[in-house]
Parts: C-alpha cells; sequence; structure tokens
C-alpha cells in the first residue's frame, strides 16, 4: 500500500455534497429556478457583490439605544469591603483603597456604598458616599469628610 501523502487525502464518500447549480431553468426547482423572487440577488451575475453603502458593523450588532455618558463612572467599594480590609480608627482614602487593592485608581473619586454592615470606627475623606453608607459610618463611630 502506497504511503498517505498530502496530496492523496479525499474526503469520504458521500461526505460532501455537490454544488447547487441554481439559475438554471425552471427544471425542479420551482417557477424561479432557485433564485427567490426578483431583486438584485435574482439577477444574473449577482454572486460577487456585497451590499454597498452599509458598514458591516451595522448589519453584524443589533442597533444601540438610548444615551451613553462619555463620563467615566466612579468606582464604587461597599462598605463590607471596608469592614474586612481596614482596621479600627484607619482612614478610608482613595490612595489607601488603591494601596489595598479595592478600585484601580483613584485619580477620579470613588463612591463609597452602603452594602454590608460596618462596626469598625474609620475616618473616610476625599470620596463621595451614599446617604445609607454615610449614616452607617456615623452611627459605627466614624466620621465622613
Amino acid at each position: 500500500m502506497a504511503k498517505q501523502q498530502l496530496h492523496t487525502l479525499r474526503p469520504a464518500k458521500g461526505a460532501t455534497a455537490g454544488k447547487k447549480r441554481i439559475g438554471r431553468g425552471l427544471g425542479s426547482k420551482g417557477t424561479y429556478s432557485g433564485r427567490g423572487v426578483k431583486g438584485q440577488k435574482a439577477r444574473s451575475g449577482s454572486s460577487g457583490h456585497k451590499l454597498r453603502g452599509l458598514r458591516q458593523s451595522m448589519l453584524a450588532t443589533p442597533k444601540a439605544r438610548g444615551f451613553k455618558s462619555k463620563r467615566p463612572s466612579l468606582p464604587v467599594v461597599n462598605l463590607s469591603h471596608i469592614q474586612a480590609n481596614y482596621l479600627d480608627g484607619e482612614s478610608v482614602t482613595p490612595k489607601t483603597l488603591v494601596k489595598k487593592g479595592l478600585i484601580p485608581h483613584g485619580s477620579m473619586g470613588v463612591k463609597i456604598l452602603g452594602g454590608g454592615s460596618l462596626s469598625k470606627k474609620v475616618s473616610v475623606k476625599f470620596c463621595r458616599c451614599s446617604k445609607q453608607a454615610r449614616e452607617k459610618i456615623e452611627s459605627a463611630g466614624g466620621s465622613v469628610e
């Protein structure tokens, strides 16, 4: 038996179907010869043309709706993260949050949300706080500046 090489490889028998020859008369395809009804794609020579004037991205993705703000959103931190990462009496600032790995960068500020509970006395500086977070921090004996 001959050695198998790249030029001798063939698909298994029956694995590939022949090309459908459309536009060759009524035959077995019905009235429109396998081309559907009218239009650019039903005409001769239409196989190589694509739609013009429409970007492919517009065709591929659904149309975006609504408004997208160009202002980047602030990174957020919940009180449960502060409870887990800070000691009693420490101050919470964007710089310390970056050092502890809770936010990627503190250049634009940070917002503290009231998720979770806080039992440690911490002072929050240079951070925005939600109303609920402010209440929880002050009830635990901390301060918000």
